[in-house]
């Protein structure tokens, strides 16, 4: 009996330590709160597209770690940004600074949408209208409407008409 109880009395201490193991040390909402939106801005660096806070890869439970204790020595969110950079790079950062090395990044796509911008305008501006025929090209248009629609009167003319006894598809 006295075997009995030392085993349960060991199995709860195993359990209970195994609980403060997992369960976190502290229960801090303010800081729990700040860390979310502090794992919100890093990224992931395994999967790229995630945020620290949403990936389940190792490398980013370490960095939430890290990231963790770093707030809890006191550091504040732009120390512990910028410890992440010095470490990993801009990358970490999913809204990277404005500096010469991310212009593209940052000016890329308005460059692009410029761009395209002229470059419809410029192929609008030249494309003729097909509601008013003005210059020299406005009787060529009218000869091939007219031709188009001669085209279109004999076609109709050649299938309304009865077949040739001649022809030997006819018949």
């Amino acid at each position: 009996m006295r075997r009995l109880a030392t085993t349960l009395g060991r199995a709860m201490l195993v359990v209970m330590m195994a609980a403060h193991v997992v369960a976190p040390a502290h229960a801090d909402p303010a800081l729990d709160a700040r860390l979310k939106l502090l794992e919100e801005e890093l990224r992931c660096l395994v999967c790229q597209n995630q945020s620290l806070a949403d990936s389940n890869a190792p490398l980013a439970e370490d960095l939430r770690r890290e990231v963790r204790e770093l707030a809890a020595a006191g550091k504040s969110d732009d120390e512990i940004k910028q410890f992440l950079v010095a470490r990993y790079g801009d990358f970490v950062l999913y809204r990277p600074p404005v500096k010469s090395t991310t212009w593209l990044l940052w000016f890329g796509p308005l460059v692009l949408l410029g761009t395209g911008i002229v470059v419809w305008w410029q192929i609008a501006r030249r494309r003729p209208r097909r509601d008013a025929p003005d210059g020299p090209n406005a009787d060529a248009g009218a000869n091939a409407a007219a031709d188009a629609d001669g085209g279109l009167a004999r076609a109709r003319a050649l299938l309304d008409s009865p077949p040739d006894s001649s022809d030997p598809r006819g018949a």
